[in-house]
């Protein structure tokens, strides 16, 4: 039997434990995995122990399932059974099992996977940590670097986009991943004991042997490395997409505004204004999209009287005015949770099938101030001001909500909210947006005839205004902070520069620490 399997791994295990470290997020079958294994191995003669360490909310509930396996032929007879670890030590794992890019990273941090010793089987999509995604800037870990930790620091590493094998398959990562540990041959065992193994689970086998053939083909001559562009590919590109995109533009009106448009834009900058068309006129109304290109003309004629040719300053204005006039508020978040595409995508994304029935719980805690924010102007004011009404939308908001979405009663609540959507030009959020939106854009001219590398600077500081809640107050209060030294910064040499470090400080820390630093550092140069 070990005649077969990787013999660089394999040699010399016989007399000691193999150690095996599963990491995995929730709802991705990380104990099913560890659960196969140990069915696997004690069929075959071994005996097993599983244990599993939960690990933080941040990456959704990563867990770290551990599986020690010691043959029994290799006791003296009348031995006790060997003491086995409960949990991976450092320096001291033979296989580790990541069920995406950063869980890979996650064992290489910490030790668990050494050049010596361990064989390193990982699905390499992305599944962004929350400390990724309310990053101010684009938080996003590097996928290549990640990929050049693992190759480096495990002795074999077989990677591959095993999330996409899956769906491909009907089936579930585990079931893939369970296929790539038996083509790794770094287990003792044929494959017919991995299927045999499947075939004893007797739930959603078919699937599962899918996915497992998925995952013995996405590794094959794999070993210390991937194929080209796989790492990250896939999820690289949905990242990019904004939440709540629009749909096509199908519609006559919008389609004729489209090409209209086009034709008065540089080719550079045509796929830009398009989706920020599609994406207003899907927010709010075509009204709206066309301010959007009136907002655009003073900047579409500074580019041409002050422009060095790039369009740089026309892009990343058309880029950051339509994510600002696209703002998240709670009338979007509704609207957005109760689209029917998205009963679709979340069936889909549980494999339901006809007949089946789906709840979708969403836990909703919004604050009084974005409660204020969306509603008229006036009556947000009265909200915000100290005395009855502050307090009793206070006390009613005080905890958060479960509103089960595919529930009539939920369903209305936020049906409800969404409908806000005819009155949002009234409300509080959207004044305090339009004044800052026309301020920056009169800036942006104003500057232009005077530097125009400044005034793409101005530009992008505007996408430090993003996201909601705290996120969306710090970036406002960062975003201020800038703007009220452009005047200054305009006079002293190397402007753009300079507005560009501090742009840079703004998103280095979310205390603002290293923006103040900054500020200070300006005072005094």
């Amino acid at each position: 039997m070990l005649d077969r399997a990787n013999p660089e791994i394999v040699a010399g295990l016989e007399a000691r434990a193999i150690r095996i470290a599963i990491l995995a997020m929730g709802g991705e079958g990380g104990g099913v995995l560890a659960e196969w294994i140990v069915d696997l191995a004690e069929h075959a003669g071994y005996l097993a122990q599983l244990t599993s360490v939960p690990g933080v909310a941040q990456r959704t509930g990563a867990t770290i399932y551990y599986v020690e396996l010691f043959p029994k032929s290799a006791l003296p007879e009348g031995a006790p059974e060997p003491v086995m670890a409960l949990m991976p030590m450092p320096g001291d794992v033979d296989i580790v099992i990541a069920s995406e890019l950063m869980e890979a990273g996650r064992a290489v941090q910490r030790g668990l996977v050494t050049p010596d010793r361990t064989a390193l089987i990982a699905s390499t999509h992305r599944v962004f940590a929350m400390t990724e995604k309310i990053a101010m800037a684009d938080g996003r870990a590097d996928a290549p670097t990640l990929l050049e930790a693992c190759r480096n620091s495990a002795k074999i590493f077989f990677g591959a986009d095993l999330a996409a094998a899956a769906e491909r398959t009907g089936s579930v990562i585990s079931a893939v991943l369970f296929g790539a540990l038996a083509q790794s041959r770094t287990l003792p065992f044929e494959r017919e004991a991995f299927e045999t193994t499947i075939d004893r689970a007797g739930v959603g086998v078919a699937a599962s042997k899918r996915g497992f053939a998925a995952g013995m083909a996405a590794v094959s001559g794999n070993a210390a490395g991937v194929p080209a562009g796989d790492a990250g590919s896939r999820t690289s590109a949905t990242a990019q997409a904004p939440a709540g995109s629009p749909t096509e533009a199908t519609d006559a009106p919008l389609a004729a505004l489209v090409a209209r448009a086009e034709g008065a834009f540089p080719a550079s900058v045509r796929p830009i204004v398009r989706a920020g068309l599609e994406r207003l006129a899907d927010y709010q109304d075509l009204d709206y999209a066309q301010d959007y290109l009136l907002r655009l003309k003073p900047i579409a004629d500074a580019e041409r009287r002050h422009g060095d040719g790039s369009g740089r300053l026309l892009a990343e204005t058309a880029r950051e005015l339509a994510l600002g006039m696209a703002y998240e508020d709670t009338i979007r978040v509704a609207e957005l949770k109760i689209r029917a595409s998205r009963f679709t995508r979340v069936r889909d994304e549980v494999r339901a099938r006809d007949g089946q029935i789906v709840e979708i719980a969403e836990f909703m805690h919004p604050r009084l101030k974005e409660i204020a924010e969306s509603v008229p102007a006036w009556l947000g004011r009265l909200m915000l001001r100290p005395g009855i009404v502050r307090s009793a939308v206070e006390n009613a908001t005080r905890k958060g909500r479960v509103v089960k979405t595919t529930s009539i009663r939920g369903f209305l609540q936020l049906y409800l909210v969404a409908s806000l959507k005819t009155w949002r030009r009234s409300s509080l959020r959207f004044a305090e947006e339009e004044a800052r939106l026309t301020s920056w854009l009169e800036r942006i001219v104003a500057i232009a005839a005077k530097n125009y590398a400044l005034a793409v600077e101005l530009a992008e500081c505007r996408g430090l205004v993003k996201g909601y809640g705290d996120t969306h107050e710090r970036g406002v209060a960062n975003y201020e902070s800038i703007i009220a030294l452009v005047d200054r910064l305009a006079g002293r040499p190397e402007p753009a520069q300079r507005l560009h470090e501090l742009r840079k400080a703004a998103v280095a820390d979310d205390s603002g620490s290293a923006l103040k630093a900054a500020i200070a550092q300006l005072g005094t140069s």
